[in-house]
């Protein structure tokens, strides 16, 4: 069992750029694309996340010193601090639960599959560490290993319906198509959406009102472009930091750069998708006549490159860090993870139709909720990175913003704190009852799809 353990795990070091493009070219040749195809899949996949990493990592390098400058000058001071996602990595896959994530979550999703639960093959198995954190805070909350498998498990089930659910619009808004985003950070964000963008339907005048990135182009020709809409938010933010001239040119470039190359490095993984995805969907055709459509599950990486994402990240920024000092018992001082505001928009954008105020008015209201729940989960997050070995330098309360403002997370957790058996019932109804209505879905779109065919 150590060494089956010792496998996945040695896979999982390796790196989502390096894991990627192995899975990518199993999979391929399992499908019957053909080794060549699907080496050359494996590759542009792998090159596709290293361009991503590298422009996300150009934008965290660039919005970090414009916020600590931030809040340096306006004196702001809090005392839990957001030391970013690698600390709530670290901690999951430190924790048991951690160490059987990988094989426990690929099994779960086999099952699903086979039951006609779930469209999704996730191969994203790198991004099981978020189901992992989920579980290891449950661990900590109730002193039982087991109640945290449970709860990753059911955390895994949920976020793997909430994916096929917003699959279509990922096709549609994201221009992903054969693709799902069953990620544990921005998936869990999806039904808030859903709800308030249901709210703002219902309220006369304010359900008119739509900023579209794609028709502000077509209106202001080059001003609308995300190159000059990145350049001026940079320009911005930049002026609030209270930065020099040459400095405040530079960071409005910089982020002008974020906006116009992501989108082409997530092109590039999306060419390298599509042999697979053809692949999946012949092989399902083939072998399953009672199968719908089915989906490859990857990082929510590829979907942030939309400008709307983009845009409104970039403006919540300074947002975020103004509400952290106005809201009153928010204790997080935002920073590291600021970089990952994108990441949850990505499922916002496609359920609100690309409207940037509704993305705008829906992030407010999501970041607001997201510190008061960082605050709370910080008071088991910093126990849970101590014993995972997290230098905390100075800080003597941490948190984080992915995945410690994640309000799934914080429901199962605090749910599991109040009454562990409760809590483990509560959410394996609302799981179990989520994939049954999956299943009715799915059984009825392959129907459908079946009697058009023929």
């Amino acid at each position: 069992m150590s060494y089956f353990l010792g496998f996945f795990q040695y896979i999982s070091d390796m790196g989502a750029t390096v894991m990627m493009p192995i899975i990518i070219c199993v999979m391929g040749c399992i499908l019957g694309a053909g080794f060549g195809k699907s080496l050359r899949a494996g590759l542009t996949v792998g090159i596709g996340f290293i361009g991503l990493n590298l422009v996300t990592g150009l934008m965290g390098n660039n919005l970090a010193p414009a916020v600590s400058q931030m809040a340096e000058r306006f004196g702001l001071s809090l005392s839990v601090i957001d030391v970013g996602w690698p600390a709530a990595a670290q901690i999951a896959f430190a924790s048991t639960v951690g160490t059987v994530i990988i094989p426990v979550c690929l099994a779960v999703n086999i099952v699903m599959l086979l039951t006609n639960t779930t469209q999704t093959v996730d191969v994203d198995i790198w991004d099981y560490w978020h189901f992992a954190f989920t579980g290891a805070l449950v661990a900590v909350v109730t002193g039982n290993q087991m109640y945290g498998i449970i709860a990753a498990i059911l955390n895994m089930v949920i976020i793997m319906v909430l994916g096929d659910w917003t699959a279509s619009g990922v096709e549609k808004t994201l221009g992903l198509p054969g693709v799902s985003l069953p990620h544990g950070f921005t998936t869990a964000y999806a039904p808030i959406a859903m709800l308030f963008n249901w709210i703002l339907d219902k309220i006369p005048g304010v359900n008119k009102i739509n900023f579209d990135i794609e028709k502000m182009q077509k209106k202001f020709g080059v001003f609308g472009e995300p190159i000059l809409v990145g350049t001026v938010l940079g320009i911005i933010i930049g002026v609030v930091a209270g930065y020099d001239f040459p400095a405040i040119l530079a960071l409005g470039i910089n982020l002008g750069a974020v906006l116009v190359l992501i989108p082409k490095m997530a092109a590039l993984l999306m060419e390298g998708l599509i042999p697979v995805s053809d692949a999946a969907s012949e092989f399902i055709e083939k072998k399953f006549s009672n199968r719908g459509k089915i989906y490859i599950g990857l990082d929510s990486a590829v979907g942030v490159g939309h400008p709307m994402t983009l845009s409104v990240s970039l403006v919540l920024v300074p947002i975020t860090v103004f509400l952290a000092v106005l809201l009153p018992g928010n204790q997080v001082m935002p920073f590291a993870d600021l970089a990952v505001i994108p990441w949850m928009f990505v499922l916002i954008t496609p359920v609100v139709n690309g409207n940037g105020f509704r993305a705008l008015i829906i992030g407010i209201i999501t970041l607001a909720a997201g510190l008061y729940i960082a605050t709370d989960l910080s008071q088991w997050i910093t126990p849970a990175a101590k014993a995972a070995g997290f230098d905390m330098g100075s800080a003597t309360a941490i948190s984080s913003i992915c995945d410690g403002a994640n309000p799934l997370t914080w429901a199962i957790t605090r749910l599991n704190g109040l009454n562990p058996i409760i809590g483990i019932a509560v959410v394996g109804v609302i799981a179990v009852a989520m994939a049954l209505v999956n299943r009715k879905k799915i059984l009825k779109e392959a129907a459908e799809m079946h009697a058009a065919a023929n």
